[in-house]
């Protein structure tokens, strides 16, 4: 939960976050905000990343909206330099942003819909983190934070790109930390597991058709070996992610935390 209060913890820091308008992203921008950040959100739709910017706003924060697709390095360049133009320094970046994709077998999946998920969900936060590194080196610090997913941990059937993804994105995060570490720079993961809203609504509906099942069975198999016995929250979700990008977690580095109700404890 966004705390009330003094928003110092992050004063003077500025803060990226793509898939900032809606979501899991959205709340972290809240969250960063809220700790004194300047946040940049970023994505494919003006409407959400406004509403984003407005609700900053409203909470006596900083915020501005840079429309751009994470698959696309002109974009995430762009985003970086507008970034830079506004603010004139970079902190923290915080890959969010991603697709679900289709609910699929292998065989099922055309090589189109496969390559969608694995651009803008693998190469679009290896995109970003290149775009933003220069000016992190630059300036001797930094904060790269990957959201992965419960599904970066291990398999899942039909859903192939989106599970090669997010295991990728593990590994990113402990390849960054080890390449950059001795330039100050922290890279580190959160693996949300089922998060209530209406996104995990989609993935139940869409799992249930395809399965043939009901979507009471479906929805109840997302919660079965959850240790709470609930799907977590998107607020509990970005206040692992402050904690990640703040003084609280200056010694974590190459590190993936659950977030999922103690659904998976590996």
């Amino acid at each position: 939960m966004v705390h009330d209060g003094e928003m110092t913890e992050l004063a003077e820091q500025v803060a990226i976050i793509t898939g900032g308008g809606q979501g899991i992203g959205q709340r972290i921008a809240i969250a960063l905000a809220g700790a004194g950040a300047a946040v940049v959100v970023t994505g494919r739709t003006a409407a959400t990343l406004a509403s984003t910017v407005a609700m900053v706003a409203e909470m006596g924060g900083r915020a501005m909206a840079v429309t751009a697709d994470v698959a696309k390095a002109a974009d995430c360049h762009r985003m970086v330099a507008e970034t830079m133009a506004a603010y004139g320094r970079l902190d923290i970046l915080v890959n969010n942003a991603g697709i679900a994709g289709v609910t699929k077998s292998t065989l099922d999946m055309s090589e189109e819909e496969w390559q969608e998920v694995i651009d803008i969900d693998l190469t679009g936060p290896w995109l970003c983190t290149k775009a933003a590194l220069p000016t992190m080196i630059a300036a001797g610090r930094g904060s790269i934070l990957n959201i992965s997913s419960a599904a970066g941990r291990t398999g899942y059937p039909m859903r192939s790109p989106y599970a090669a993804a997010k295991w990728g994105l593990i590994g990113l995060t402990q390849t960054w930390a080890r390449e950059w570490g001795s330039a100050g720079i922290r890279c580190n993961c959160i693996c949300p597991g089922a998060i209530e809203g209406e996104r995990i609504e989609r993935v139940i509906r869409a799992r249930a058709e395809s399965l043939g099942i009901s979507y009471e069975q479906t929805k109840a198999g997302f919660v079965v070996n959850s240790s709470l016995g609930r799907m977590a929250t998107e607020d509990e979700v970005a206040s692992v992610a402050l904690m990640l990008c703040s003084g609280a977690g200056q010694g974590m580095t190459g590190q993936t935390l659950n977030v999922d109700c103690g659904t998976n404890m590996n």
